[in-house]
This record gives C-alpha cells, sequence and structure tokens, in this order.
C-alpha cells in the first residue's frame, strides 16, 4: 500500500513538474521570446478621453513631422556580440545635444517618433534605437530593460565619441522606460543630463505577475517562478532580478516619471515605487484619465510644455 502512495505521488509529482515545465516554456514564448504576435501586453482601452481638438492636431503634426524625415541608419556591436540598428536624426544647429528615445515592448524605434519632433525643436539630435530582439536589431528574446541597460551605455558613448554629443537626455516609453531607468543605476558619462520615464514597470517579475492576473487570471507562483528559471537559461536573467527599483536607488541625475492614471497595463502604483525609491532630484506626474503611454497623446500640449521645462531645466542648470 506504501509503495503504491509513493508511486502515485511520484506520477502526480512527475506531471504536475512536466505541467509546469510546459506553462513556463508557453510564457516564456510569450513574454520573453522574440515575436510578433503575443497576447501579453493589450490593454484594454487605447486612450481613455478624448484628446481636445488641439492636442489631437499637435500628435498628427508630430507624426507628419517624423514621417517627412530623412533619418541615417547606425549600428553598432553589443556587449554580446549583437548587431544592434538605431536611427540618427541630426539638427541643422551645432547644439551638441542629443536624446535617446527607447520604444515599448514589441516595437521599435519608429513608435517613438511622434516625440522626435519636441525634441528637435528643442534643438536635439535625435537616436531611435531598436532595443534587442525587435525591429532591425538582433537578437531572439527581449531583455525588458535589463540586459538593454548596457546596450544604452554603448548608444551613449556612441553619441559622445562619434557624434560630439556634449548634453544628453534618456526618454523612454513602457518596457524604454524601464530601460532608461535601468541604465540610470549604472555609472553614466557626465554628458549625460537627466532621464524622463513615461509608464515604467518597478520590475519584471512584478510586470509579468500583473499581466497574469489581469488577463489569465493566474497567480504569479509557481509559474513565474519556473519561466524565470526557463528565461535565466535561455536568455541569460531572472525576471525577479531586472528590476527598475533597485537600479534608480543608484541614480544621481535629474528624473522626471511620467504615468497615466487609468493605466491598465502597468499599474500606476509602480510610478510611486519607482519616485518613492529613486536617489537624485526626481518629479512624479500623474496623468489624469489616461492610460499607458497615452499622456502624449491625451494631453499633447500640456505634455510638450512639461518635458520642455523639464529639459530646458536640466540643460540650463549644467551651464
Amino acid at each position: 500500500m506504501k509503495k503504491k502512495l509513493l508511486i502515485t505521488l511520484g506520477s502526480l509529482t512527475a506531471v504536475l513538474t512536466i505541467g509546469l515545465i510546459f506553462a513556463g516554456n508557453y510564457f516564456y514564448g510569450e513574454g520573453i521570446k522574440r515575436g510578433t504576435e503575443v497576447e501579453l501586453h493589450q490593454e484594454a482601452s487605447a486612450v481613455n478621453i478624448e484628446a481636445a481638438d488641439e492636442d489631437q492636431a499637435l500628435v498628427e503634426e508630430a507624426n507628419e513631422w517624423f514621417d517627412d524625415r530623412e533619418t541615417e541608419k547606425i549600428d553598432m556591436t553589443s556587449y554580446d556580440d549583437l548587431n544592434l540598428t538605431a536611427q540618427y536624426i541630426d539638427h541643422d544647429s551645432a547644439n551638441h545635444r542629443a536624446v535617446i528615445l527607447a520604444h515599448g515592448f514589441r516595437s521599435t524605434g519608429d513608435d517613438m517618433g511622434k516625440l522626435a519632433k519636441l525634441y528637435y525643436d528643442e534643438g536635439f539630435d535625435i537616436l531611435l534605437p531598436d532595443a534587442r530582439g525587435h525591429g532591425k536589431s538582433e537578437g531572439d528574446y527581449i531583455g525588458y530593460g535589463w540586459h538593454d541597460r548596457f546596450d544604452y551605455l554603448n548608444w551613449i558613448d556612441l553619441l559622445i565619441d562619434d557624434y560630439d554629443a556634449e548634453e544628453i537626455i534618456l526618454h523612454g516609453n513602457s518596457m524604454g522606460a524601464a530601460t532608461v531607468l535601468m541604465t540610470s543605476g549604472e555609472v553614466l558619462p557626465e554628458e549625460v543630463k537627466g532621464i524622463i520615464a513615461d509608464s515604467g514597470y518597478s520590475t519584471v517579475k512584478d510586470e509579468l505577475a500583473h499581466q497574469l492576473e489581469h488577463l489569465y487570471g493566474l497567480p504569479a507562483f509557481p509559474l513565474l517562478d519556473v519561466t524565470s528559471v526557463i528565461t535565466k537559461i535561455r536568455a541569460g536573467y531572472m525576471l525577479g532580478e531586472a528590476s527598475a527599483v533597485e537600479q534608480v536607488q543608484n541614480n544621481t541625475l535629474p528624473l522626471f516619471i511620467i504615468h497615466g492614471e487609468d493605466d491598465d497595463l502597468v499599474p500606476t502604483d509602480m510610478a510611486h515605487e519607482i519616485y518613492d525609491a529613486a536617489g537624485g532630484e526626481k518629479e512624479l506626474w500623474i496623468v489624469p484619465d489616461a492610460g499607458h503611454t497615452k499622456a502624449f497623446d491625451n494631453v499633447t500640449g500640456e505634455y510638450q510644455e512639461r518635458v520642455g521645462a523639464f529639459v530646458d531645466e536640466v540643460i540650463n542648470k549644467n551651464r
């Protein structure tokens, strides 16, 4: 009887283990593996309020401006020998200012194009990288900003060494926001003057846990723990170690955190968590009625004014 019970328990354990490994590989494919079709990271509503006519006109103008721009293609080799690609817009003036615009999950540098005009009007050269595992950049997995932070150190160095940048701003949306937040915890050249993070998550594990609950009604344990081990094996990092909260504790630069009040994708509480943890001068703007990364679309004029004021302040204070 005891032997039969042990055999039964062993069989159940084996079935459970196989099931968890299968589920972990499934969620790795959904959330980490490079690809274009994915259920994770879909927000219920694109825009939570109807933007005013003048804001809609500003968004349309910004998009048309970027569509009409000719961009230079730049390639860079990452620390782990991936070929990474970016678009570069050179400003007519010689202000030696540059911004790196970091895009979100499963998108490309083009998706940050609507912000390019804002910075061009401020006299900035503009760099729009395709993150590893995205667009024209190589890589078979998504780093969620964790490995990307090392790529951004290289992009920063490239702007300084090859394009004579003397004043650099980092600005990211969603995964791009997490990327610049994670980059903020590294030792940065003095040319980097400030960081803007729009709709960033606290840690990759917490964000994916939110997605499991929000979309599937599933608990994080043990699925994410198994997925994390698979991610370590296949992509080289654990989900829990990819933390914007830990990184911003080492930040010394002015930081502007933007987040939508009605963000269903990345909970607004994460913005408060990041803000509370961050070192250096910091500012938090919670945008009423805005969904995920929708502040620019909903209140475009105010967004441009606030970002412009932040950029002017951090640039001028260093002169």
